[in-house]
């Protein structure tokens, strides 16, 4: 081996710059060595130096490695996210020989991105310099979640440039960046970068390092993220377990109470099972009030304190629907309140699913009366049977009566009118439904109204029915409700076709009563006069006749006395006394007695334009009826 080989061999040892491999080259030129051995002189050198660059690749690779090996170790024994982080970017700066490497964050709350470590930086501004989403260098990397460098950071316009940053980035110097994004998932929660102060170019294997320094800067920030949310979560469980051994008597006697309670409600137990129950428990007196009372709507579902008292309101769904009251314990801890409280949520389940079986029961008895009304064809055994479930009273003759929310007319929106008169016929539903199941009756809603087939009490009549019905109802909805009322029909499960005959009937009484200016009251046709002829499906000419001159025809017949004649003449002669005394041939005198006779008889408004059309009607069908009956 020649003495210019031994001293490539030397300069490899001892790490030598690469300038001083030219010196065996010039050395043996300058002592006249011959083209031959130059030339292989020559070929030695560029060998050595490809060597060189091998062995200076491969510390730069075992270096990288033993940076990334630390950074791993760091993550592994992880205590202070700041050192891990600070420990990365000076790795990045060492490794990547930059004057500065720093790491931005993403701040969710903020809605902006700020320096979490810096090293190297001599600038405060730049140290601590905020901004937003997408701007600048690091936002254009968040953007696209892909590496970005620029050599000329000022002369760049593939991002977008803000005086803050820009001012921030001139404070310090800075020329040449590399910036690589910090992803967990797809989500980039920030950017590392390498800068320097002078224009440089950054090779591939650069870049490489700096995101892998990257991937593991987002580690460190989602293990301590982790460790935060395990450590808060085992500090929870620690006061949980705290409370749960201080408080295991408690949770054990609330647990009774719990089964309990359940126990009841199993069993069908009611509102004032519980309260019993509770009494118990809590060694107090527990009543429970219907809604309305204001200490209900102030407690709002927690029990409070009121003077000696604890109240706990009941409700569901932001209804109130009552409240429980505990008396003689005005010293109530903590778990003796939630105690009343649930006995309060148990309380509203039961008043809940009373309503609910009240409910479906009213839709049953409706769908009842639907099928009388829109299918009478349909099994009357079957229909006997759905009757009898309901525990209706088939064989009484029932009465059919159309109920009507009548509210004065007023202004507002249509579409307030509309959910007026919606909530109008709901309540009206649910109290006639009601109305129904405590007198065994049936009951729908229809035609805008409430329809009710309900059985006729012994020696009731139709127009009584009526008039109980609607001020039942009015008094119930606290608005005027006007029912019309049909003739009976007896045993309508035996004759489903008359029932909407009957309803037919009932509407028009309801429309006539309107018409009248008669709403907020009820009646039947018999209550109408000789308009209730008109109205009925049958046409009662004799119960006519008799309610409006019959007190006159039975006096005549019993005193053997002309009061019917004397009447017909009257209303012939124009309702002049005079003129009925010529007719009669009698003294006026005794025109005069008999009128007097005949108001006390009829009342005293029998001579009004409407009573007198009456009365002229049932004079006429009196004189038809003999007329016919003596033939």
């Amino acid at each position: 081996m020649s003495h210019e080989h031994v001293s490539y061999l030397e300069l490899l040892a001892r790490g030598a710059a690469t300038e001083a491999y030219d010196r065996p080259v010039l050395l043996a030129r300058a002592n006249g060595a011959g083209p031959e051995a130059l030339a292989e002189l020559e070929e030695a050198k560029q060998l050595a130096l490809r060597v060189r660059a091998e062995l200076e690749g491969r510390r730069r690779r075992e270096a990288e490695l033993s940076a990334l090996f630390e950074t791993a170790h760091d993550l592994a024994g992880l205590r202070d996210l700041d050192a891990v982080l600070r420990a990365i970017v000076q790795r990045a700066r060492s490794l990547l020989g930059t004057e500065v490497a720093y790491l931005s964050l993403n701040d969710p709350a903020a809605g902006d991105t700020y320096m979490r470590v810096t090293e190297g930086s001599v600038s405060a501004r730049f140290q601590q310099v905020r901004l937003g989403m997408g701007e600048g260098l690091g936002g254009l990397v968040a953007q696209t979640a892909r590496p970005y460098v620029t050599d000329d950071y000022f002369g760049d316009a593939r991002f977008q440039h803000t005086r803050t940053i820009d001012t921030a980035v001139r404070d310090e110097g800075l020329v040449a960046i590399l910036g690589v994004p910090l992803s967990l998932g797809s989500q980039v929660i920030g950017v590392l970068f390498a800068a320097d102060r002078r224009a440089r170019v950054f090779e591939r294997e650069q870049i490489a390092l700096l995101c892998s320094f990257a991937a593991h800067a987002a580690v460190a920030i989602d293990t301590a993220n982790l460790l935060a949310e395990t450590r808060s979560a085992l500090a929870e469980l620690e006061r949980a377990n705290d409370i749960i051994r201080e408080h295991s008597g408690v949770i054990e006697r609330a647990s009774e109470v719990h089964d309990r309670l359940s126990e009841l409600v199993l069993h069908g137990g009611g509102v004032h099972d519980v309260a019993r129950a509770v009494s118990e428990v809590l060694g107090g007196t527990v009543e429970f009030t219907e809604a309305g009372a204001g200490t209900a709507r102030r407690a709002g579902g927690h029990a409070v304190r009121e003077g000696d008292d604890w109240v706990a309101a009941v409700s569901a769904g932001g209804e109130a629907l009552g409240t429980l009251v505990l008396h003689d314990r005005p010293d109530l801890d903590p778990v003796d309140q939630r105690t009343l409280e649930r006995a309060a949520l148990v309380t509203s389940l039961l008043l809940l699913a009373r309503r609910s079986a009240g409910e479906a029961e009213q839709r049953v008895r409706g769908e009842l009366l639907d099928d009388l009304l829109d299918a009478p064809d349909r099994d009357r055994r079957l229909l006997r049977e759905r009757a009898a479930r309901l525990r209706t009273d088939s064989e009484a003759p029932h009465v059919v009566l159309a109920a009507r929310v009548d509210r004065p007319a007023g202004g507002g929106a249509d579409t307030d009118a509309g959910r007026r008169e919606s909530a109008d016929r709901q309540r009206l539903w649910s109290a006639a439904s009601h109305l129904a199941a405590t007198r065994r009756g049936l009951a729908s809603a229809r035609d805008g109204g409430t329809v009710l087939l309900l059985p006729l009490g012994p020696g009731e009549t139709a127009a009584e029915l009526a008039r109980q019905t609607a001020r039942s109802l009015g008094g119930t909805l606290r608005e005027e409700v006007t029912v019309g009322a049909s003739a009976p029909v007896r045993a309508p499960l035996d004759h489903p076709d008359q029932v909407a005959v009957a309803y037919e009937e009932a509407r028009r009484c309801l429309d006539a009563l309107r018409l009248l200016h008669r709403s907020g009251q009820g009646a039947a046709a018999e209550d109408l006069g000789f308009l209730g002829l008109l109205l009925a499906e049958r046409r009662d000419i004799d119960g006519f006749v008799d309610r409006t001159i019959g007190q006159v025809v039975a006096y005549d017949r019993r005193r053997g006395t002309e009061l019917v004649r004397t009447l017909d003449a009257y209303f012939a002669s124009g309702m002049s006394p005079a003129r009925t005394k010529d007719e009669l041939h009698v003294h006026v005198n005794t025109v005069a007695q008999r009128l007097e006779r005949i108001g006390r008889l009829l009342g005293p408004d029998w001579q009004t334009p409407a009573r007198a059309l009456e009365i002229q009607l049932a004079l006429r069908l009196h004189a038809l009826a003999d007329a016919v009956g003596g033939k």
